[in-house]
This record gives structure tokens, C-alpha cells and sequence, in this order.
């Protein structure tokens, strides 16, 4: 009966907003307690065209001006013309990169996202005013003119003072690409993703904040309450942002479904008729229940536990390190293979990527799942701004994946895969540190490339996921190496709770990370972040010989010459030796580093090396040579780039990787070869 009633309610709230209702009345009665400012709510219905690939929509706009400077134009983002022809500036930027533009695009493959109308609907202080005629581009990155990713619209009659509210209706046509940058079509499965008309942030200052598509970075808007009804062939299955409210057979061959979600910054929709479905209650103890819903093609019927185990593993440790998922329900997606939409977030939903052979153990489809899943809390849940600072979601989350990944999963095994992909190999005694999972190759051949503090959407596109991912993630990993999990975990957790569903900057990510560690980091995120500096500690010389003294001595009373050591001396038991480390920086990184000396009777020495100066010089003079000398002997600074010059051993055991190796992988294809000959 209760659930009868919720429905009746929400029909009657549908039908209020149809006959002009306001947008904040459009969500159900739990969700009219806002947890974001709800500043920029849309109401959309879309008409999909699966032959055609073709969307046809009407979308209404509520927008607040929550600065205190008048808006004068409404700035939107336009991203399917990014690949509406090879003039556009994503599309010179993805020429970059070598080996990653497709050469063969047809003729079907191009899209464009057109503006057929905007006008001003009749509401508060506003009256009707039709805008089409003045709309205009923009390119205010490059002043590119074939690039039509911004459309800029006077507001003719009257502007938007601070504090009051807006409605604009938009009627637009959107042709669906063939996948460009995972949207877009798959035989019949459609991935739709910034899909509409989408307005850009109007900031302090009286600025909107609305870049030009571009190929390294992503994207930032406003929370709101989006309410979208979608129309798609008959039988065909759903998958969005929010929650499924309605479904309506129209009986020409199409149904709408309606979805709704609030507090969130923008809506992703896919759909196909090869979906299968399976929901499951995540409910972890001390955090909110959420309802699962995953979307998987029949093929990969096998993965499915492993998908929601991945999912969990998201929702529990972040959600006990940062703070707790918000919303009801959380919608993941397997995508149509070769689609091109794998591995990508949006609000409350997300897509996998995984294939028909993965070994478990070998990272996937468990690690790309927990990375998007995390994205719900870095990005979804912070809203960063993408464009400008690309590495508060994607390095933080870059970090926290790996670290849920070690603790939930343990080490990942190296997987080589043969017969152009598909035949995977996994060889259980090879396995990645968390080191290897943030990214430190990557890392390496970008270090000096760009400097992290250069907005995102400016960085070369070679190196910006090195950047951004990669080096945000070590130097995190650097950060709790040297302060401890739970000192770095509280700083997270602060800034979490400080900026959820709202827009932090760079500094105030530094300002909670040095207030949790109870000192000024402003030395450490001036060297990663504001300088390209690169960290590179190095043992560059060991020596432990005996003392025998050379030259003149008393002996009996008298000078004499002493000639030193001979070949003819033998050491004894009480035989001094003097030992002599040289460690060395050679790079211009400058942070505190551990040194440890290990002597052949056990006795360990360690200092701490300030590191200011380019090298060096230890000496000892102790009854035992020295073993080995190691710089950052825990591998604390994950910034280092070269780990092999770390340690040096004063006899050098040349064939003892080689034969661990070799014994390592000759028992490994021996196991092999054995399974072969039993298979066939």
C-alpha cells in the first residue's frame, strides 16, 4: 500500500512539473533535503533514434546566480561537436598523440550537437524572450574558429541579478557518433555521455567557467536535480544517473523511461536490448545501504560476483576512509565489446570493461571497476573542476584504488595476453608493488614534461594522464609513506567532508593535509605540484678497507715510517676496518631520506639525511666490513624514479637476480608446458 502511495506521489509531483512547476518540488520527499546548493536543475526529455542515431530533445534549465555579480550571458558546453569535423580543437589536440587518432573514420562517424532554439520561459521577474537569433560561439582557450564546443547566449531583455532564478528552455538535435572518447554507438548498444546542452559554472567574479572541449581533460558543472525521461525502442533495457522512476509502452514501438537523481552534477544514460540484470543491497555496517544494479552482456555471465565484489570494495573503504556514499543506488555497466565507452564515471553510474578470459588475480576486471566506482567520492560526490585541476579526482582516486585494491585483493599478477589480446597468461609469482599500480613507469618519461600546477587542459596531451594520474598518485603514496596512513587518511577525510558538493581549488587540499599532519607541507607541494622536480637518491660509492696506519708513527718511543697495507698482511679477528659511503641526490627533488648501512655481523646503522647538499660522505670504523648501504631502504619516496642506484653492496652478487629470475620462470612455464599437454 505504501508503495502505491509513493508512486501515485510521484506521478502527481511528474504532472506539476509538466504544467510548470518548479524543478526543486521534482524530487521525492527524503531528497527535498539538498545536500548541494541545486543551483542547475534540468528537466529533459529525449527521443532516441537507434537507426538513425539520432537524438531529438527539449530540455529546461532552472539556474541560480549564486555570486554577487550580475550574469549577462548564459555559456553552454556543446561536446559532440568536438567530432563534428577535423577543425575542432579536441580534434587537433588528439593528433598529438601518436598511434591514438583513428585514420579511419567514415563517413557516419562524425556527430554534432545542434541548437535548434533557446528561449527564456515566462517565470519570476523574467518575461518570454525568444534567444535563438543572438546565440554565437565561442573559443576563449585558443580562439579557434572551427571550434564549435561553446555556445555563448546574450541574455537580451534582462540579466540575471545575484540571487535569482532563471528558466530556459532549449530544443536541440544530437547526432550520435561512432565511439569518440567512450560516447557513443555499438551496433545496438548506445553509451551516452554529455549528450545535452550543459551550462557552464558562473563563478565569484562574475566569470563563467566553461573551457572548449579538449582532448586531456574532462569536464565541470553545478549540482542539481536532473529529471530526464529518455524514449527507446520497445523492450529495450535502461541504464542512468538516479533512479528509475517510471515507465510508459507509448505503443508505436517506443517506451519512456523516466529517471531522476538530485545532488548531482550531470547524467549518463546507455541502452540496448542485449542488457542483462542483476541487483544486490550493498550493506556495510556503519554506512548507508545502497541498491546495486548491474547492466552485463551475456558473456560475461561468469564475472558477475566479481563486479559487485569490486563495487563493494569501493563503496566500504572509501566510504570508511573518506565518508559514506550518499545516494540510494549505484548503477554499473559491462559495456558491448569494442564499444570504446569502458572504464568512465558519472554520477551514481559508471562503466567496467572486462573480456571473456580474465584470471582472477590479475587485476581486472576488479581494478578498472573499483576505480570508477571510486570516482562516485573523487568527482562525484568532490566536484572538482576537471578541466583545470584534473588531479584532485584522478589522482586521489588513482591512489585510493590502489590501496583498496592491496588491501581488499592483495598483490595483482602480471598477465601477458597473446593471439592479439585475446589468450591470457598469468604468471602468479610476478607481482605489481603499489608502486607499479600508481604508475611509476608512466611517471618516469613524463617527470619533467609539464608542471602539475599548469591547468589540466593545457598539458601536452602525451604526458597529461603521467601527470595527473600517475605522479598525484605517487606523491600521495610519498605522503603516507612518511606521515602514516592515518595521518594522510584524516587529511583526505577532512577535505572530503570540507568540499563535498562543492568546488575545492588545489589549496585547500594542501591546507587539510598539512592540518592533519600538525606541520607545513608548503615545502613538499611547492617541489611536486608548483616545480617539475624530480626525486632520484642514489648510493654512489661503498668501500670498507682494513686501517693500517701509513707514514710516520711512534713505535717504541720512536718516529718511523709505516708503509701501510701489503698484500702480505692477513686480517684477524680484531682487524679494524674502515668503511666509506658516498650518497648522492641527483636530482634537484630535496626531501629527508633514510639511510641504512648493514655491516656482516648483523649490526645495522640509520640516519636521516637531509639532503640538502648534492652528496654525502659517511665513514665508520668498526671491527666488521660493511654488507651494503641502501638510500630509502623502504622505498618511502614512491617519487623516485630509479630505484636501481638505491642500494649498493660492497661485493657484488652479479648472477643472484638472474638465477632467482630464471628459477622463477623455469618453474612457471614448466607448470605450463604440463597444462598444454593435459588440455590437448
Amino acid at each position: 500500500m505504501r508503495e502505491g502511495f509513493q508512486k501515485f506521489l510521484l506521478a502527481v509531483v511528474s504532472a506539476a512539473v509538466l504544467a510548470g512547476g518548479a524543478i526543486q518540488a521534482q524530487v521525492p520527499a527524503r531528497a527535498n533535503q539538498p545536500l548541494s546548493a541545486r543551483n542547475a536543475n534540468y528537466t529533459i526529455q529525449v527521443r532516441l533514434d537507434a537507426k538513425k542515431k539520432l537524438l531529438t530533445g527539449t530540455e529546461v534549465l532552472e539556474w541560480r546566480n549564486r555570486t554577487a555579480q550580475p550574469a549577462r550571458e548564459l555559456w553552454f558546453h556543446l561536446y559532440w561537436n568536438a567530432w563534428r569535423n577535423n577543425q575542432s580543437t579536441w580534434i587537433r589536440e588528439v593528433g598529438l598523440r601518436p598511434g591514438r587518432f583513428r585514420s579511419n573514420i567514415r563517413e557516419g562517424d562524425w556527430s554534432y550537437s545542434n541548437v535548434k532554439s533557446v528561449r527564456v520561459l515566462p517565470f519570476g521577474p523574467f518575461p518570454e524572450t525568444d534567444l535563438t537569433a543572438a546565440m554565437r560561439f565561442a573559443s576563449p582557450d585558443d580562439g579557434n574558429p572551427g571550434d564549435r564546443t561553446v555556445l555563448v547566449v546574450p541574455l537580451l531583455q534582462r540579466w540575471v541579478l545575484p540571487g535569482e532564478t532563471i528558466r530556459v528552455e532549449i530544443e536541440f538535435e544530437a547526432k550520435i557518433p561512432r565511439t569518440f572518447a567512450r560516447t557513443g554507438f555499438r551496433g545496438d548498444y548506445f553509451f551516452l555521455a554529455q549528450w545535452f546542452p550543459k551550462l557552464g559554472v558562473f563563478e565569484p567574479g562574475g566569470v563563467w567557467n566553461n573551457h572548449q572541449f579538449h582532448a586531456s581533460t574532462e569536464f565541470f558543472s553545478d549540482y542539481g536535480v536532473y529529471d530526464v525521461s529518455m524514449t527507446v525502442p520497445s523492450g529495450w533495457v535502461v541504464g542512468a544517473t538516479g533512479q528509475e522512476i517510471g515507465k510508459t509502452d507509448n505503443g508505436d514501438g517506443t517506451a519512456t523511461h523516466q529517471y531522476r537523481q538530485a545532488d548531482v552534477h550531470d547524467f549518463a544514460w546507455t541502452t540496448s536490448p542485449d542488457f542483462l540484470e542483476e541487483t544486490r543491497l550493498f550493506n556495510q555496517p556503519g554506512l548507508k545501504p545502497v541498491m546495486m544494479r548491474f547492466l552485463y552482456q551475456p558473456e560475461h555471465a561468469g564475472q558477475v560476483d566479481r563486479h559487485f565484489k569490486a563495487t563493494e570494495t569501493a563503496l566500504k573503504y572509501y566510504g570508511a576512509w573518506y565518508g559514506e556514499y550518499p545516494y540510494d543506488q549505484i548503477t554499473f555497466i559491462d559495456p558491448a565489446w569494442g564499444s570504446g565507452s569502458g572504464g568512465m564515471e558519472y554520477p551514481t553510474f559508471f562503466t567496467c570493461g572486462t573480456r571473456i578470459l580474465n584470471p582472477f588475480g590479475g587485476g581486472r576486471p576488479e581494478g578498472v571497476t573499483v576505480h570508477e566506482a571510486g570516482h562516485q567520492f573523487w568527482y562525484g560526490i568532490v566536484g572538482n573542476n576537471e578541466f583545470e585541476y584534473a588531479w584532485i579526482d584522478e589522482g586521489l582516486n588513482t591512489f585510493s584504488t590502489s590501496r583498496a585494491m592491496s588491501v581488499e585483493f592483495g598483490d595483482t599478477a602480471y598477465v601477458r595476453r597473446f593471439f592479439r589480446g585475446f589468450w591470457p597468461v598469468m604468471a602468479p609469482g610476478i607481482t605489481r608493488s603499489r608502486m607499479v599500480a600508481s604508475g611509476l613507469d608512466r611517471y618516469r618519461s613524463a617527470a619533467r614534461r609539464d608542471i602539475e600546477a599548469t591547468p589540466s587542459f593545457l598539458y601536452h596531451p602525451r604526458t597529461s594522464s603521467s601527470i595527473t594520474y600517475s605522479k598525484t598518485a605517487l606523491w600521495l603514496l610519498t605522503l603516507e609513506n612518511i606521515l602514516g596512513w592515518d595521518t594522510l587518511r584524516q587529511g583526505m577525510s577532512a577535505f572530503f567532508q570540507r568540499w563535498k558538493f562543492r568546488h575545492p581549488k588545489p589549496g585547500d587540499f594542501f591546507a587539510a593535509i598539512s592540518q592533519a599532519a600538525g606541520q607545513n607541507l608548503d615545502s613538499f607541494f611547492n617541489q611536486v605540484f608548483y616545480q617539475p622536480a624530480v626525486f632520484d637518491f642514489a648510493v654512489e660509492s661503498v668501500s670498507s678497507r682494513p686501517v693500517r696506519a701509513e707514514g710516520l708513527t711512534y713505535q717504541n718511543g720512536q718516529m718511523v715510517y709505516s708503509p701501510g697495507e701489503t698484500g702480505d698482511d692477513e686480517e684477524s679477528a680484531d682487524t679494524l676496518y674502515e668503511t666509506r659511503v658516498v650518497i648522492r641526490r641527483m636530482q634537484d627533488g630535496i626531501l629527508p631520506v633514510e639511510v641504512l648501512f648493514r655491516f656482516e655481523d648483523g649490526e645495522e646503522v640509520r640516519d636521516t639525511w637531509d639532503a640538502q647538499a648534492l652528496w654525502k660522505e659517511y665513514q665508520f670504523v668498526k671491527l666488521s666490513k660493511l654488507a651494503f648501504a641502501a638510500v630509502d631502504p623502504e622505498h618511502k619516496i614512491a617519487l623516485d624514479v630509479n630505484y636501481t642506484n638505491n642500494s649498493r653492496r660492497l661485493v657484488p652478487q652479479a648472477n643472484f637476480p638472474a638465477t632467482k629470475w630464471a628459477s622463477k620462470w623455469m618453474i612457471w612455464l614448466q607448470d605450463y608446458l604440463q597444462t598444454l599437454a593435459f588440455l590437448f
